[in-house]
């Protein structure tokens, strides 16, 4: 990878007046989003029904390394007004551009049928939709979403997502009112343990849950759209602040959605039959805690995977652009990643299963956009004097080598079975 330093297209991205206050505030909204999206729901539920409280400290412990990772993200799109994949895009040569695109589109697939399959549980459980026709319906309000990007603008975008992120906050959190949560389980859920290679499995479905590829890479593209080409000075100072504030907001958001999660299912659905799939933890939770929390349970799942397929659809298109220079509509491309998941749920297989399937293979991901984040954020050729402090480097690294250690974990424990 060689470094360059070619300006940006500052002129078609420099908004007129920037903005200020609590104005700044907005893109890291809108890629928490994919940090509560079904994959999550599916990994969560799993974790506190099988182990209790166990696997708490994952997801403590994901949340923190995401807060340093998305804003490191954020903090590239406003430095140097391009996109991580630009970035990428720029610096690989065509051989390795592709593969590595190939990879990512992978992991963006995997995304898309996640969310796509959530939304469409989430209507099997509140209208007793089929899964296809829920899966179907799920597409096309995504499509009505990412309409409104389009002709409203981000703004506009941005308060839906974030509408939809206070929804699924109360949806997911209000069981949590009636559950009898332990207290002492609860601290001792936070001390760093694994129980058998099944808990190291789901942990590593946790972290790509958590830590997601695809909001990696299209942080940076919001930040970028969202302020423009920052000069240098006291106004990028002013931008960076208020960018630390979004995103230190906007995960502590979504990480408290993840704990109440996996709390919620550790306080009422150990021992209970059923609870290996969203439709049977639904049903256990209506049981145990009530048909009102049951009913918020399923709208909570019904928004993440309504924001979180429009979300993950632009990250997708920005994935493209930026190491193929390809342009595709975002409706084209939100019909063509739309099949995989129809085609899934008219098979048969189980919804659940792929959920938790899709979160591993977002963990095999994570790796590719932290490390050349990392590299990037701490090249003082790109970032001229908002380079990278050496604790910021330090941290940095420990995250990317611990999540390339729990996938190398991952991938030995899954040949030996």
């Amino acid at each position: 990878m060689s470094d360059v330093s070619t300006p940006p297209r500052a002129a078609e991205r420099t908004p007129a007046k920037r903005a200020a206050g609590l104005t700044l505030l907005g893109p890291a909204f809108v890629a928490a989003i994919a940090y509560v999206d079904p994959g999550n729901v599916a990994a969560n539920l799993t974790a506190g029904a099988q182990y209790g409280y166990l696997l708490l400290w994952v997801l403590v412990a994901a949340n923190a390394s995401a807060v340093v990772v998305q804003y490191l993200s954020a903090k590239l799109g406003v430095v140097t007004g391009r996109s991580l994949p630009e970035h990428l895009g720029l610096r690989m040569r065509r051989t390795p551009r592709l593969l590595f695109w190939a990879q990512a589109e992978v992991v963006a697939a995997a995304t898309d049928v996640a969310e796509v399959i959530g939304g469409a549980l989430a209507l099997h459980l509140l209208f007793g939709l089929p899964l296809v026709a829920g899966g179907l319906v799920t597409g096309i309000v995504s499509m009505l979403i990412l309409t409104l990007h389009s002709r409203r603008g981000t703004r506009t975008f941005e308060a839906v997502v974030t509408t939809m992120l206070a929804i699924l906050t109360v949806g997911f959190c209000a069981g949590l009112l009636v559950a009898p949560v332990s207290p002492t389980e609860l601290l001792g859920g936070l001390v760093p343990r694994f129980e058998g290679s099944g808990s190291v499995l789901l942990a590593a479905s946790m972290l790509g849950a958590t830590v997601m590829p695809h909001a990696v890479y299209l942080h940076s593209a919001l930040a970028r759209d969202r302020h423009g080409d920052v000069p240098a000075g006291p106004e990028r100072r002013r931008v960076l602040v208020a960018t630390r504030w979004d995103v230190a907001l906007a995960l502590v958001v979504a990480g408290g959605v993840n704990i109440c999660m996996l709390v919620l299912a550790a306080a009422t659905l150990p021992g209970v039959a059923g609870t290996d799939t969203i439709p049977g933890a639904q049903r256990a939770i209506e049981t145990n805690v009530g048909p009102v929390v049951g009913v918020l349970f399923a709208v909570g799942l019904l928004a993440s995977g309504l924001a979180s397929t429009s979300v993950g659809c632009m990250a997708g298109a920005e994935i493209m652009d930026g190491l193929l220079h390809v342009r595709v509509p975002l409706l084209v491309r939100r019909l063509v990643t739309l099949v995989p998941a129809l085609v899934l749920l008219a098979a048969g297989v189980d919804p659940t299963m792929l959920l938790v399937v899709s979160q591993v293979v977002l963990s095999f991901g994570i790796a590719f956009a932290i490390v050349p984040l990392v590299v990037y954020t701490s090249r003082r050729s790109v970032m001229g004097t908002d380079v990278n402090a050496v604790a910021t480097r330090v941290v940095a690294a420990v995250i990317a080598l611990v999540i390339v250690a729990l996938n190398v974990t991952l991938v030995a424990l899954t040949v030996t079975g």
